[in-house]
């Protein structure tokens, strides 16, 4: 058996794990979509890397299915009609699905932020208040006032 049908095995019995993974997990009480989505796009991703192994075209290291199938056409320009499923699937792609979970990271770390900091605005007009107050009511104002400007 030549080496490209060896690894070609190899990237579709991974493939299989990743069907039978998303497989087991539809079977599931409560289902996680976006872990069977995940698996379906691995498994896709794998069965191209199969393609151009056994074709003797050594596979990328990416996640893109599109460049994957961008490099099978000049095996099989049928290959073509597979770019609309693949669209649906490049969503749940690794470096989708870590982008996604940064930016969700950042918005709960923005959210955090923006809190404390209306925290702070409200105890420092509360402190500038207070303080000056009892002296001088305007320059109290004009402190508050100052404080809303500046944070």
């Amino acid at each position: 058996m030549s080496e490209e049908i060896e690894i070609a095995k190899q990237w579709a019995v991974k493939a299989h794990n990743d069907l039978l993974n998303a497989d087991n997990n539809l079977n599931a009480d409560k289902v996680p979509f976006d872990t069977v989505c995940f698996h379906c796009q691995q498994a896709a991703e794998k069965l191209l890397k199969a393609f151009l192994a056994v074709n003797g075209d050594a596979p990328p290291i990416t996640h893109d299915l599109f460049s994957l199938l961008q490099k099978i056409i000049p095996f099989n320009k049928e290959a073509e009609i597979l770019e609309d499923e693949l669209s649906i699937l490049m969503p749940y792609a690794v470096e989708v699905a870590i982008l996604m979970a940064f930016f969700c990271l950042m918005q709960k770390m923005l959210e955090k932020q923006e809190r404390q900091l209306a925290k702070l605005k409200s105890g420092l007009k509360t402190c500038t208040l207070n303080f000056f107050k009892p002296h001088d009511t305007n320059i109290a104002i004009i402190g508050t006032n100052y404080v809303n400007v500046l944070l």
